[in-house]
């Protein structure tokens, strides 16, 4: 599989995952399947709701969001598309500072741990790994691109 297809695929685990935090937020899952850390006090906490939305549902727009523009870069006109591997870039970037302030509310300011959060902040920190090396591929493409251009035209 191709750096782009695990990305996909993540993103997919993860669009999972926010529908299933988002649809427990809104009262359609009873309680949450947690082996040994506190998801519902993180879940219910004032820090669960950013700018009038769960953060769950945030979670799920990211994971959506990504998995559109991987889909997207598997597409053989896009195969290598620096721009849309830099959007990726970027977005799983913002998703790293995102996950890591929440990180720190987990840990220093509610004193729980949810296990779905930690998994989640996992796939987001793997979204942004591949999407540094996918990037950095497709900037070794162009830059064969642009050589084999110039001398080209010499």
């Amino acid at each position: 599989m191709t750096k782009r297809m695990w990305m996909a695929l993540v993103s997919l685990l993860g669009l999972f995952l926010g529908v299933y935090l988002t649809l427990y937020h809104f009262g359609f899952i009873g309680s949450l399947a947690c082996g040994v850390t506190k998801c519902e006090q993180v879940q219910t906490s004032r820090w669960s709701m950013f700018v009038g939305l769960p953060v769950a549902t945030w979670g799920a727009g990211f994971y959506a969001t990504m998995l559109v523009l991987a889909i997207a870069s598997l597409q053989p006109r896009y195969a290598e598309s620096s721009g849309l591997s830099l959007a990726m870039l970027l977005l799983s970037g913002w998703g790293v500072l995102f996950t890591a302030w929440l990180n720190y509310l987990e840990g220093f300011v509610i004193h729980a741990w949810c296990e779905w959060c930690i998994g989640s902040a996992t796939m987001v920190v793997l979204l942004f790994v591949l999407a540094v090396f996918d990037y950095r591929e497709t900037k070794a493409l162009d830059s064969d691109l642009d050589s084999d251009d110039a001398i080209s035209r010499a």
